[in-house]
């Protein structure tokens, strides 16, 4: 990257946009505080996010090198933006780089939690940088949202959020706990879920079931994951995603520490694939 002045990443999903900047300083690559712009038309959010980060961050267009995008709405950018040609970048690539730089690690699972879930396993030798997509799942922020919309009237990722911190799971999941009282099963974390939703009770809140709903996406993600680490030999798993922003979600990576997975959720990791598709010129590809 000898010579680049700035370097602007933006990821382009259903709902938001994300944007982040690196300076070049004396050869390292210096993070501009990212952040997000909400519209439901892409052109809108992409336009409205570059044009307030190059304001808030005194960013003239001469001094920007390169615009890299990507995520499922970077095919609405088949024009130059304010002048600068726009390169698009696979996202599994984006979220492979991003989860290595937050997290400091040489190697990773990298799980990306949005609307659904990816899984790439990342490795950087040397100068090289390797990076694998492994698989996915449907299950993820579309999910939780649609789920708790339909059972409870609650449609905000935020009210959701406000819902969760009052519920209790005793009142909706099976634990192991629960089918062991005659029997014990060894190595088994007894408090881990038997089966989600497996004991609804009538009395249940709207606080339990959208806690119950986010709790069965977070597993779900999470025991993905740790198949996916044993796969590679890998012992690290690095989260990042818009969900990550979610107490209850990170509280089930924080928890799970049963199956000898070390589950990372970095500093801006609502930001990995945005900052990963910024770091996209230095992928030895």
């Amino acid at each position: 990257m000898a010579g680049i002045k700035n370097v602007i990443g933006i990821d382009v999903g259903g709902s938001t946009t994300k944007i982040v900047g690196f300076k070049k300083d004396d050869g390292e690559n210096v993070l501009i505080t990212p952040f997000l712009v909400r519209a439901t038309d892409p052109i809108t959010s992409i336009y409205g996010a570059f044009g307030r980060f190059t304001s808030q961050n005194n960013l003239p267009l001469g001094e920007i090198d390169k615009v890299m995008v990507t995520g499922v709405g970077a095919t609405h950018m088949q024009q130059p933006i304010y002048g600068l040609t726009c390169q698009s970048v696979p996202e599994f690539s984006a979220v492979g780089l991003g989860g290595l730089y937050l997290s400091g690690l040489d190697e990773a699972i990298i799980v990306s939690m949005g609307t659904g879930t990816a899984i790439v396993h990342a490795k950087r030798d040397g100068g090289n940088t390797k990076i694998d997509y492994l698989g996915g799942t449907g299950v993820g922020g579309g999910t939780l949202l649609g789920l708790v919309r339909k059972m409870t009237g609650v449609e905000t990722i935020e009210h959701i959020e406000e819902l969760c911190r009052d519920g209790d799971l005793n009142n909706i999941d099976l634990r192991v706990k629960d089918i062991s009282k005659n029997a014990k099963y060894t190595g088994v974390n007894e408090d881990l879920t038997a089966a989600n939703f497996g004991k609804v009770s009538d009395m249940a809140t709207n606080a339990d079931i959208a806690l119950g709903v986010a709790n069965m996406v977070a597993e779900t993600v999470a025991m993905m994951s740790v198949f996916a680490a044993r796969g590679r030999g890998v012992k690290d798993v690095v989260v990042i995603g818009n969900l990550t922003n979610i107490e209850a979600v990170r509280n089930v990576f924080k928890n799970l520490t049963s199956f000898g997975i070390n589950f990372v959720i970095p500093e801006n990791s609502s930001f990995g694939t945005v900052i990963g598709a910024a770091l996209y010129e230095e992928l030895d590809k």
